[in-house]
């Protein structure tokens, strides 16, 4: 599958992109985890935006997308990919659109998770993260708690609540999506590429984009 997944700030992009991966290999891919990628490899693209990141600052749109052209060009995006999180604004997806028309590359449909805004500030607001920076693995208190003393499961790190994950922090946070990403949803329903689903439970979310894969091929 070749796929775009939109949503707010704990809608779940993560966990449906994740278990997309297992259903036909496709890769998972965010702006995070290729700049990542880009910067350990210590190629002449991660210096440049390894140099933005160290001072903070935000890695301009025409670095991330030479990036992106090389990660979607790696042999294991062959299998299909599912950009987890990416384009955030509409420039962005009107560059995207010119790249993957230049590599040959068709999109099978754009992903858009709805869920409410209650919902989304109880998921974020019980949500806590392993401290390891190594680790990082994400718990909910409600759902999937760390250990009894607050304790990572995985490695034995406490774990804490995030700075962005305060409930003054998530509304900032949907407040910036509403403003700059939330218009994709119109650009991409005019591009006749977008497929919304109720994002509530995860797994029935999946077997929805399943269906409608399987329906257009």
């Amino acid at each position: 599958m070749r796929i775009i997944l939109l949503g707010a700030p704990g809608a779940g992009k993560g966990t449906v992109a994740k278990l997309l991966t297992e259903y036909d290999e496709s890769v998972q891919i965010s702006t995070g985890d290729i700049l990542r990628k880009a910067v350990k490899e210590g190629n002449e693209l991660g210096k440049k935006a390894g140099q933005y990141m160290e001072r903070g600052d935000l890695v301009p749109d025409s670095l991330i997308m030479q990036i992106m052209e090389h990660r979607l060009q790696e042999e294991d995006c062959g299998k299909g990919f599912i950009l987890d999180g990416f384009p955030r604004t509409i420039p962005q997806a009107e560059e995207l659109r010119d790249l993957l028309s230049r590599l040959g590359i068709k999109l099978d449909f754009v992903v858009n998770l709805e869920v409410p805004k209650d919902v989304i500030l109880d998921r974020l607001t019980t949500r806590r993260t392993c401290a390891n920076p190594s680790c990082q693995e994400i718990y909910n208190v409600k759902s999937n708690p760390p250990t009894p003393e607050g304790k990572c499961r995985k490695c034995g790190s406490p774990v804490i609540q995030r700075d962005d994950e305060t409930e003054e922090a998530i509304f900032n946070r949907l407040e910036t999506y509403n403003r700059k990403t939330a218009p994709l949803i119109n650009f991409y329903e005019h591009e006749g590429l977008l497929k919304s689903f109720e994002s509530l439970s995860s797994n029935d979310t999946v077997r929805g984009i399943q269906r409608h894969l399987a329906s257009k091929r």
